[in-house]
């Protein structure tokens, strides 16, 4: 092992966490029997964005005596304790609820962890481990291990650095250091060997080398496209993996399209001189929020609510992109037809050809917007209105029919109103900002409109002529919403009487004259 004189500047948020978990690691010590001291460590991620002077809110934590689930018990323990209270001072929110997250080799979670939020960081806990593969599988047998063993199983020198919390000294083992410093992406063992235990870590590297302007060094990319590990990508590697690191791939490329300021250059209309271009200082939000949902998966989250397969991600990322785009209205002061793409699509259509699906829900967002954001903002109020089933069920409708993916609406004006309402993405404002829109998730759940979009009517426009006793005309479509409308007021209604007569209790808005 290597320590480094290079240093950490922790801020003091980062300084109180550290403080609290070394008090923690002292109190296990103290009332607990085991076989060596609790030695904690912050790894990989965090690590190496902040010797790049990156920001980093989420944090790994290794522990080398117990596992992570285990180490959260005491933590969660201590935090109740008078004296954890009095010593760190914790304010309403410093402490966060603890999750249990169990191993799920399928979906890469090969040991059980324990999530929890500490003066607004998110922090993993796991164990240190060593792993050994089969030949046929990327899912490796587990064992606690060294923080050398830890190191060499990562995917990255740059990502197998620690930060002792004891000693507040960098580890590294792996010459993690040096590649930083020549901004290289080299893997800890032997290329071959560490492509074929899992695959995935093609992918990965390509990843962090695009995030980082890093260069992939030449012996571990002489090996990334050999016929073999190229066999094991393919056969070891479930599509769903391949999809997760795609999309962070998406994310790395907008960010780099924001930093290199491209932006105008590529989503704006090469036929048009002088277009006044968006603000988009605040652009990093909207996909710094999309990421924060995507990552976020559990039942009933907003990212598993919103964005609920692969195809949904792709046009979510998309979103992001034309995300400064999609409030500006049209400024050319020319007359505009009924169903004129507004700014948002002319640009997704010519700026790079965007199918006329990507299109088509691009504009609902811009046309949808307010309306969307008025009913959220009536459900954060308890308006009286937000209980009326029929209201809302017949807004979800009306965004819906068209273009189709009303959640993928909501979720572009929440890509908007992020940008609008917050400066940066901590994951304070963070936090707050999504409240709003969760709640107003949970509410339609509450009223069972999800679905209201692929609502069958009880009866149909014949079938509604002939009991009203009139030949169809134009008054039909709004008869049958007022139909819809009922039975959305009255969801486990069957017999279509009740639509029927809502609709001749509307005779005179509608002009017709039903027989009786």
């Amino acid at each position: 092992m290597s320590t480094t004189a290079r240093s950490v500047q922790l801020t003091q948020r980062e300084q109180q966490l550290r403080l609290l978990l070394v008090n923690v690691a002292q109190f296990i010590d103290s009332t607990a029997k085991l076989n060596q001291p609790v030695v904690l460590r912050w790894a990989g991620g965090w690590v190496r964005d902040r010797l790049l002077g990156i920001e980093s809110h989420d944090i790994d934590v290794a522990i080398n005596a117990m596992t992570g689930q285990q180490f959260a018990q005491h933590l969660s323990e201590y935090c109740k304790r008078p004296e954890a209270v009095e010593t760190h001072g914790f304010l309403p929110g410093d402490v966060g609820r603890l999750h249990h997250i169990a191993s799920n080799p399928d979906k890469s979670k090969h040991l059980e962890t324990a999530m929890v939020k500490l003066f607004g960081m998110d922090l993993d806990f796991v164990n240190l481990r060593k792993e050994t593969y089969a030949e046929d599988s990327r899912n490796p047998q587990m064992e606690f291990g060294t923080p050398e063993e830890d190191a060499l199983r990562r995917d990255a020198t740059i990502n197998a650095l620690f930060y002792n919390l004891h000693t507040e000294e960098v580890e590294d083992f792996t010459g993690g250091i040096r590649d930083l410093d020549a901004k290289v992406i080299r893997t800890p063992m032997e290329p071959f060997q560490t492509f074929m235990d899992d695959p995935l870590r093609v992918l990965r590297l390509i990843r962090f080398a695009s995030r980082l302007g890093f260069a992939i060094d030449a012996e571990s990319e002489k090996f990334m496209n050999d016929e073999r590990v190229l066999e094991a990508l393919r056969k070891k590697i479930s599509r769903e993996r391949v999809g997760v690191e795609l999309e962070k791939m998406l994310k790395v490329a907008l960010e780099l399209l924001d930093r290199l300021g491209l932006y105008q250059a590529i989503f704006s209309d090469p036929l048009q001189e002088n277009v006044e271009m968006p603000d988009i200082t605040r652009w990093h939000v909207a996909y710094t929020c999309l990421d924060e949902l995507l990552r976020n998966q559990e039942p009933g989250s907003i990212g598993q609510v919103l964005i609920d397969d692969a195809d949904s991600t792709y046009l979510a990322w998309n979103l992001a992109a034309v995300s400064p785009w999609i409030p500006v209205e049209d400024r050319s002061g020319r007359k505009q037809k009924a169903n004129a793409l507004p700014p948002v699509g002319v640009i997704a259509r010519e700026g790079f050809k965007a199918s006329n699906k990507l299109t088509t829900v691009m504009a609902a967002c811009h046309k949808h917007r307010a309306e969307i954001l008025a009913l959220k903002n009536a459900v954060c109020d308890s308006a009286p209105t937000i209980h009326e089933r029929d209201t809302v069920g017949m807004a979800i409708r009306k965004w819906d029919a068209g273009s189709g993916h009303w959640k993928l609406q909501v979720l572009g004006v929440i890509l908007v109103d992020a940008m609008e309402q917050l400066d940066k993405f901590p994951a304070e404002d963070r936090d707050e900002f999504l409240q709003g829109w969760d709640k107003f998730l949970k509410h339609l759940a509450e009223l069972d409109v999800y679905d209201a979009p692929n609502l069958k009517r009880l009866i149909d426009g014949r079938a509604l002529a002939k009991a009203l006793g009139i030949p169809p005309g134009t008054w039909m479509g709004k008869a049958l919403e007022i139909c819809t409308a009922w039975q959305l007021r009255n969801p486990g209604e069957t017999d279509p009487e009740g639509a029927i007569q809502a609709v001749r209790d509307k005779a005179d808005e509608l002009g017709i004259r039903p027989t009786t």
